[in-house]
């Protein structure tokens, strides 16, 4: 019964547009709530594409396009442009009131009951201005994310800027970081902070970091929450993180306008626990039939499908573009076999973000164009391993090899291969270059039982071949890599393959089967990545933005919950994951393989379930109460 009418709830469930993580997780609780009986009514309203919430579309859930929230920019992959986020956030601003007045009114029309937000501060605002409730369903919100681009840690263009290398213009024409002073921030992030008073209740997720708006503290600024010795969170933050939300003491609730029905006085403002909100796995994908069929239909070959064989990286920057290593097909004449090429991150292409969103969508063509025209343009060469040169054999099933240690590198040469938009990428450069590309790979290592003479991986890893050869992206030939974010059509747009141990994952691959089958995932710490590697117990391998304070809370996570380990900006960079990968594995592997034997049970569901079935139950309670305490 709500207002007087026996109907199901119906609600507005506002996602930030700011990358794939709030869409993954809001398509997943969403799908919580359609599961119920009686099923309420979901609108979905977000800048997200509509794929990323097609769990949750297919179960009835609707979707309306709305620009929502502001971005954050990013120039590259790393780095905060601070001061055209701040130019965004500004104009967004000037156009926020008109956009409550809009949605609000929409609200109204709909006849709305609750409104839930993930970390879109607007969807709260319209929902008080429309007098209804509103749920804060995030583990951040974005007045902490603004106000930390006032921190004074400065972020350095790259790391490699302080080699003899001369930067690419992209590069080198990045605004220095610097910070933004408060007291020109400080006004803006408050329209924000009052954003998120207009919401009743928290519900916060796993890897959070204080939300100011409900608990008096940890309070703003956020860069005081960072000791920026050792860059992470002081003491007395962590301590409060660690404290039950029962024990915080909040701000009181913000009032309903003059002109609704006021709030009830006997229904406070609360902050609860959630579950981990993450997308489940198929179950079959623990099994190996269903294992099988899984990469065999995103161009797995056989071969690499036995987990006790081969190790799988997943690499995943959420949509980045990937400088492709080149098939050993396409080496020079004389070559018998070819290394990948250094396959280069570009900048990624926002995710409905509004106009920044629009840009780079219309800006695709032609940046895949300068892609292909930068890669064209780059010649690298090397001298064959001698193992390589007499290993000819094609890939084989193997006993696994025993953990080789950290590859050991010496200085190399380094050249920079400028790709519009991209961070600066690296490859070693010969004294001299020939006309076309040569790269060498060792082949999988063949079965010990093999011929004499068999090259085992020790030897490869350690040996003087291998040094001579591009970065070690893999630890060893047990290894493949897929590679996410990328089109079939750009790999092939070139006329060149990929090695054989290198695969593109299809563009509307499901991740969460992918991250299940994955031994380690190479990627950026954002929550929808960080959920899937600790449900799925993939040990992660991540590149820093120490910008995002958010972060810290996802560290936090990982460390409790989950296995990573950091790669430095300059290992991405030059090509060395090696160690990182390999390191993540063995700290990792013994929690994969129980998850491998227990497989897919449900339990993140019948936790997502429960927390749906409290929602619902909130949401009648405060409808109720407040009627009654209008009588």
């Amino acid at each position: 019964m709500i207002n007087g009418h026996s109907r199901n709830l119906r609600f507005a469930y506002y996602c930030s547009g700011h990358g794939y993580g709030h869409a993954t997780r809001v398509s997943a609780f969403a799908c919580h709530l359609l599961s119920l009986d009686p099923r309420p009514t979901i609108h979905i309203v977000s800048s997200a594409p509509t794929h990323v919430f097609a769990d949750s579309l297919a179960l009835g859930a609707h979707y309306r396009y709305a620009e929502i929230d502001p971005v954050i920019v990013q120039p590259l992959a790393y780095r905060v442009d601070r001061q055209k986020s701040v130019d965004v956030l500004r104009s967004f601003l000037q156009k926020k009131d008109a956009k409550v007045v809009q949605e609000s009114q929409w609200l109204s029309e709909m006849e709305i009951d609750c409104v839930l937000s993930d970390a879109a501060f607007l969807g709260c605002l319209a929902a008080n201005k429309a007098g209804i409730p509103s749920v804060l369903i995030t583990n951040f919100s974005f007045d902490s994310v603004y106000s930390y681009l006032s921190t004074p840690f400065v972020d350095s263009t790259s790391s490699l800027e302080h080699t003899t290398l001369q930067l690419p213009k992209a590069q080198a024409g990045l605004e220095p970081d610097e910070p933004i002073p408060r007291y020109i921030l400080e006004p803006m992030v408050d329209e924000i902070f009052a954003g998120y008073r207009c919401a009743d209740l928290l519900l916060r997720l796993p890897g959070a970091i204080p939300i100011p708006s409900f608990s008096l503290e940890p309070s703003l600024p956020s860069p005081d929450w960072v000791d920026l010795e050792s860059r992470t969170f002081t003491r007395k933050v962590v301590q409060h993180l660690l404290e039950p939300p029962s024990s915080y003491i909040l701000h009181p609730s913000f009032p309903f306008p003059p002109s609704v029905q006021p709030k009830s006085e006997i229904f406070p403002r609360s902050v609860r626990q959630a579950p981990l909100l993450v997308r489940s796995p198929d179950p079959s994908v623990y099994t190996p039939e269903g294992r099988r069929r899984f990469l065999e239909s995103i161009g797995v070959p056989a071969q690499y499908h036995d987990p006790a064989h081969t190790r799988i990286l997943i690499v995943s920057f959420g949509g980045q573009v990937f400088h492709k290593p080149h098939s050993r097909t396409h080496s020079r004449a004389g070559s018998e076999t070819g290394t990948p090429r250094r396959f280069e991150r570009c900048a990624p292409a926002p995710v409905g973000l509004g106009t920044v969103g629009r840009i780079a969508r219309e800006n695709h063509a032609a940046h895949a164009k300068a892609l292909t025209r930068a890669l064209r343009s780059a010649t690298i060469s090397g001298p064959a391993p001698r193992a390589a040169q007499q290993a000819q054999a094609p890939p084989a099933a193997h006993p696994a090899p025993s953990p080789p240690p950290p590859p050991r590198t010496r200085p190399r040469g380094l050249s920079l291969l400028n790709i519009p938009g991209a961070p600066p990428a690296t490859f070693q450069a010969p004294p001299v270059a020939p006309v076309l590309p040569t790269f060498v790979m060792s082949p999988p290592s063949p079965d010990v039982a093999d011929e004499k003479g068999a090259v085992r991986i020790e030897e490869e890893v350690l040996g003087e071949e291998l040094e001579e050869g591009v970065g070690s992206l893999l630890p060893d030939e047990g290894w493949i890599a897929v590679v996410c974010g990328v089109s079939k059509e750009w790999v092939r747009e070139d006329g060149d393959a990929l090695p054989d141990n290198f695969f593109v994952a299809p563009k509307d691959v499901y991740m969460p089967d992918l991250t299940a089958v994955a031994d380690v995932l190479l990627g950026k710490l954002g929550y929808g990545t960080v959920s899937e590697c600790v449900d799925a117990c993939t040990p992660f391998v991540f590149v820093s933005r120490p910008l995002f304070i958010e972060e810290h809370g996802l560290r936090m996570l990982l460390d409790r919950d989950g296995v990573g380990v950091e790669l430095p900006r300059t290992s991405y960079e030059i090509g060395e994951w090696a160690y990182a990968v390999q390191e993540a594995w063995m700290k990792g592997r013994d929690m994969k393989a129980c998850k491998r034997k227990e497989g897919e049970r449900g339990l993140r569901k019948a936790e997502g379930k429960r927390m749906a079935q409290d929602l619902i139950e909130w949401v009648q309670s405060w409808h109720t109460e407040g009627a009654v305490v209008d009588c």
